[in-house]
């Protein structure tokens, strides 16, 4: 905790995130920012409410902030990602510690070539440390760009996700939407078509798409898919004529100037429906500090190429759904969820009928001596819907050894916050191992980059679909016509 001697202008209380339920008193419901790093955080001026915490609440911290009027204004929550401590090298310890100097220091946050489009003003306040602790922290800085720029300066398994200027709902997951996942669950069988619909996905397509996105065939000219440079408008538009030669309806959704758009992707129900079911990843990218070249290809251009697929075997067997399916390239992810946040709070705001929601981040990454893996999230999300997916793997990918990460959080979050039912598959039980995690050298041309894998959990997200969907094939098209690839 960070203390100073002037009257605090608010509290910042954080919080487990699994602390945050409906029976928290309305002086924190009213007031909670968010859920960061499994955190969950509230800004409260009545300093009376913590004596009215629930007896749930075991821990957590309470930090007085200080923002004068004339100095930085926007908080930014710092959070170091889980990683495996092969990751945690000489090289990686001392990044941390020349960011730690930089904070204490009283330089001004720096604008790095080819990584930002922003508006070029009055040189920023420099940021000022409001809380930390081993992992995580809180900064605040001069405004939204500033907030959009330091994570360019992080260290590199570091993520910044700015915290809101005003109170956000805090919606738990409806207990019918709960139910409604449950009851597929229950239902769940082996289903040969599902069987022969899936196993139809390629590793060569997936290898092509990959190759392209990351430039490594040397076709697309993108030297990276960070949200700010002009490598992610061209990603944006091939993956949208992409999706839409696979039969889908495409749009972009701009959500933030200066940032990439959303790719918003959609089959319409094949009878009228307002159940929706929701598969994503996000295609922008996050390279080496200082570096332009950010190719992006296991984080998360390997969910990405998985969602691509789908739709390509979907136009390939010519199957109907029985629920509308969105498939969904989010940006602004490595800025803080910033492109799935924004559509899940529109889809809300419409009173969207999700049934599940699975972002599909980082796929490929298989680590010497180890099985292929499927990682669910240990901690945000909805377990029913981790369950099914577990469920689905068992059946149709069971090659896969299937657990829990702690590795968090990627753009499902921004869904559950929505009270949406979601999870996210990742390539790993345990913490990231990736050694190109937010590197430069992110390529599928290495050691680890494991094609096959992602095809496994490629084939797990795509079923639970056509099982929480519904679907239906063309007339005359049997099992023996999907078995041929006809």
């Amino acid at each position: 905790m960070i203390l100073n001697p002037a009257t605090p202008v608010a509290l910042l209380t954080i919080l487990r995130a699994s602390d945050v339920r409906p029976n928290i008193p309305p002086c924190l419901a009213n007031n909670f920012y968010g859920i960061f790093g499994q955190q969950s955080v509230f800004k409260i001026s009545d300093f009376a409410c913590l004596d009215i915490l629930p007896a749930s609440v075991d821990e957590g911290s309470v930090v007085p902030l200080h923002l004068p009027e004339d100095g930085p204004q926007q908080l930014v929550w710092i959070q170091e990602s889980s990683i495996d401590n092969s990751l945690r090298t000489p090289e990686y310890e001392a990044e941390v510690a020349d960011f730690d100097a930089w904070l204490a220091s009283e330089k001004r946050v720096a604008y790095l070539d080819g990584q930002s489009i922003l508006s070029q003003g009055a040189e920023p306040s420099p940021p000022s440390l409001v809380y930390r602790n081993a992992n995580s922290g809180i900064v605040a800085v001069a405004d939204q760009d500033a907030a959009d720029v330091l994570s360019t300066r992080l260290p590199r398994f570091w993520k910044a996700l700015p915290i809101p200027a005003s109170p956000v709902s805090c919606l738990p997951v409806p207990s019918a939407a709960v139910e409604r996942v449950r009851d597929i669950l229950v239902s769940l069988r082996f289903d040969a078509l599902v069987a022969g619909i899936v196993n139809g996905i390629s590793v060569e397509h997936m290898r092509k798409d990959i190759r392209y996105l990351t430039n490594e065939d040397g076709t697309s000219g993108i030297l990276s898919r960070h949200s700010f440079h002009h490598g992610s408008r061209i990603a944006a538009e091939w993956l949208k004529t992409q999706f839409e030669d696979a039969g889908a309806t495409c749009r972009f959704m701009q959500f933030l100037e200066g940032f990439a758009p959303n790719v918003v992707c959609r089959y319409d129900a094949k009878t009228e429906s307002s159940n929706t079911v929701l598969i994503s990843g996000h295609y922008d990218s996050r390279g080496s500090f200082g570096m332009e070249r950010a190719p992006g290809g296991n984080d998360d251009g390997s969910g990405t190429i998985s969602i691509l697929n789908i739709a390509r075997r979907i136009k390939q067997t010519g199957i109907t759904f029985r629920s509308n399916v969105e498939l969904v390239a989010f940006a602004g992810e490595e800025q803080g969820l910033l492109g799935s946040k924004a559509y899940a709070r529109e889809l809300r705001g419409k009173g969207a009928n999700i049934t599940l929601m699975i972002q599909a981040d980082m796929l490929a990454y298989h680590a010497p001596e180890e099985p292929p893996q499927l990682g669910l999230p240990q901690f945000i999300g909805t377990p029913e819907v981790a369950q099914l997916v577990a469920n689905v793997s068992a059946i149709y990918s069971p090659e896969l050894t299937v657990g829990l990460t702690t590795a968090c959080c990627s753009d499902h979050q921004s869904f559950h916050e929505q009270g949406y039912p979601a999870t996210q598959v990742f390539e790993r039980t345990g913490p990231i191992a990736d050694p190109m995690y937010h590197n430069s050298g992110d390529l599928s041309d290495r050691p680890g980059y494991d094609l096959n894998q992602v095809r496994s959990i490629s084939k797990v997200q795509f079923a639970t679909l056509l099982h929480a969907a519904g679907f239906d094939l063309p007339e005359g098209v049997d099992l023996e016509d999907l078995e041929r690839g006809d």
